[in-house]
Formats: C-alpha cells, structure tokens, sequence
C-alpha cells in the first residue's frame, strides 16, 4: 500500500484523486510520496522508502533537487496549473500602475469622516488620475505558461505586446498570439516597453537579470510588475530608480525590508497572492497527485525538474517493469541490459532520456525478472535507484 504525506494543506480535490488502495499518513519518515506546498525541505531528512515529492506549484526553490537526484528521489512541480490565477494578478497589477487606485481608495478612507467628501473627491481625483493601458508596449519577460498567458491577455485588452525568452519552447510558442512581437535582445525590450512583467525561474542565472544596466534603459518612468520571485531584481537598483523617477511603480507580489521602505506611492506590495485562489490549489493539487501516482503505478515521469521526462504508458498487464534512476555517464545502459539479457530475460520495451548529470530508464519484460538479475542491475555503481513494478 503507497503511503503519501501532505506537508502542507493540500486540497481535497486533490488529495481525492489518490486511488483507494493509497493511505495518507502523519510522518514523512513513512512516505512514499510526499506533497508540498511551501515547506522548506533543505534541512530534511528522506527515509528510504522516499520515491518522490511532488510540489503543488511551479516554484521549487524549497526543495534540495541536487540531493533528491543523488538519492534517487524525482521531484515535480506543476507548471500551467496556477498560471491563470498568476496571469489575473499581474493583468491586476498593470491597472494598479497605471491609475492610481490604492492611493485613490486609501484617500476615501483618509476623509471617510469629511460629511462633504463628494464634493472634495472630485477636486482630489485629478491626482490619481492616471493613464489607460490601452496602445502601451508591454514587454513580457518570459513566455512560459504564465507569461504566454499574460501576453495574450494584453492583446485582448488592445496593448502592445513584445516578448522575450530565449528558451521558449515550441509548446510555448503555439500557445502565444501571432500578434505578439519576439524580442531576442533584453536590454532591447527594456527599451521599448512602458511595462514590463517578469515571468521566469529563480535560478542562479536568472539572479538580478533586471539590474543597474536594464533599469538604466528603461524608458522614464516604466512601470516594473514581478509576480515570479523577487531575487530575479536588483533591489538595490531598483530602489534607487524608484527614488529619481526613472521607474515610475513596481507593482510586486514579494515584500522584502528593502522594498517595504519605498514610498507606497511608488511601490505596490501584495503579500505572495499569485497564485492563492481557491481554484489554482485545487488544480495544482489534482495535477500533483496524478503525477505522483503516475510515476509510483507505472514508472512514468511527467513535470520532473531534476529528471528527464520519460513515459513509456500504463504498464502492461503481464511481465514486468524496471525503472532505474541513474546518472548520465556511458555504458550504464548497456551493463543494465546485459543483466537482464545475462539472466535469460527478453527486453520487450525500453526507453531511456537524460538530464544534465542524471537518467532515468524504463524497461519491461516480458516475464518476471529474477532476483539475481535484479540485484545485479542495482548494484552498479551509476544507479541510483531502481524499482520493479
């Protein structure tokens, strides 16, 4: 019997989707498989019996991936299933730069006691006033699930739209709107655009990629909208740029000590909402879930961030599957099917895909594969770890 754990809350709708012979425990020390959320997994200690931990979310930075693939654990995450929510903030976020409606409402509140404050908003409004987002160039760094969506969402809403990713892939590419305009240089985009969205990981060459030098080519005034992770800014450029008006707002979803001493009127700070509406929990959850059964049933990986993905199907209802974790070097393959073949056993099925430093391999069989064949296999010195399912 599989045995997960939640270490955070994870939605029902999810949580639902585990079939029956599947137990929800209390300990991490007795899980299979494991459900995250935010918890920070840096410090953690994996029992062996750990296969996977699955991130109900996007952002994986509260999970060790180097260790996990050391010890054969594959981690996933959930790309696309919050991105709509994400999307709904930052078109948000845009409006909040534009018109000033934190200040505009904050001002009602401020003179909520004022018995002609009908006639005093009317003089007042003329300092929120603010512009439309209708015909502004719109630069979108990032044209992953999220920031396709956000591209395409201002061209519905009449914005010019100019996108940057140098590593869009051709999924990404069929998801975007043919109007909107491909940039290939940053520093170019930076220069065009009134605003600007960040839509990329938080990886140690994405740190800082809107720094000193692309604030200095902003136009004057540019509004700056960060709903991906704050460590992707140079704070300290930044706050300078807020402070002489070359960025005119910066709408985040991340409040740091920095940035929290920023005039309000410059800095709009929403406490990490992207993704928390009651619809994204429940579909990163279910997607989750499915992922994380998928690889525990029949070996598949699907949404992996420190494995290759490799499917192979449902398993078949005779002989065996072997799955191995291992890392990427030459001849791990060749020694596994030797072993199989040594031992009288037909490979009738195989597919293996690598990932930087490691690989996963499926193979079925079409009988039973011995213990001495096994034992075998797992003993090489590259593999990580292998089942037989």
């Amino acid at each position: 019997m599989p045995r997960i754990h939640c270490l955070n809350n994870i939605s029902a709708k999810g949580t639902d989707q585990l079939p029956a012979s599947y137990e929800l425990v209390d300990a991490l020390d007795q899980a299979d498989g494991v459900l995250v959320r935010s918890a920070k997994l840096h410090d953690a200690e994996f029992p062996p019996s750990l296969l996977a931990i699955a991130r109900a979310g996007a952002g994986v930075n509260n999970i060790p991936l180097d260790r996990c693939a050391e010890e054969g654990i594959v981690v996933f995450n959930t790309p696309g299933a919050n991105a709509n929510a994400v999307k709904e903030l930052v078109i948000a976020g845009m409006l909040l730069g534009s018109r000033g409606i934190v200040a505009g409402a904050q001002w009602c509140r401020d003179n909520a006691n004022d018995p002609e404050i009908g006639k005093a908003a009317e003089k007042a409004k003329k300092a929120f006033a603010g512009c439309e987002i209708l015909g502004k160039k719109l630069g979108v760094i990032g044209l992953g699930a999220i920031g396709a969506l956000v591209a395409n969402a201002a061209i519905d809403l009449g914005m010019d739209v100019y996108g940057y990713d140098p590593f869009v892939s051709v999924d990404a590419a069929w998801r975007l709107s043919k109007d909107v305009h491909h940039v290939t240089d940053l520093d170019e985009l930076c220069a065009t655009c009134d605003y600007l969205t960040i839509h990329v990981p938080a990886m140690p060459q994405t740190k800082g990629m809107i720094g000193a030098d692309q604030i200095a080519k902003m136009r004057e005034g540019a509004v700056l909208l960060n709903f991906s992770r704050d460590s992707l800014v140079d704070e300290e450029a930044l706050v300078a740029a807020l402070a002489d008006g070359k960025v005119g707002r910066y709408i985040t979803d991340f409040a740091t000590p920095a940035i929290m001493k920023v005039d309000p009127e410059c800095a709009i700070v929403l406490p990490h909402l992207g993704a928390s509406t009651e619809e994204a929990e429940e579909n990163c959850a279910v997607m989750a879930v499915r992922e994380i059964v998928d690889f525990i049933e029949n070996g598949n990986i699907t949404n992996s961030v420190n494995f290759p993905a490799v499917n192979l199907g449902p398993r078949r209802d005779y002989g065996q599957r072997v799955t191995i974790a291992h890392e990427n070097k030459p001849g791990v393959i060749n020694a596994i099917t030797e072993a199989i073949a040594a031992h009288g056993h037909n490979v009738a099925n195989i597919l293996s895909k690598a990932r930087g430093d490691y690989a996963y391999t499926i193979i079925d069989v079409d009988d039973n594969l011995g213990d001495d064949a096994f034992e075998k296999m797992n003993a090489r010195e590259s593999v990580l770890r292998a089942r037989i399912l």
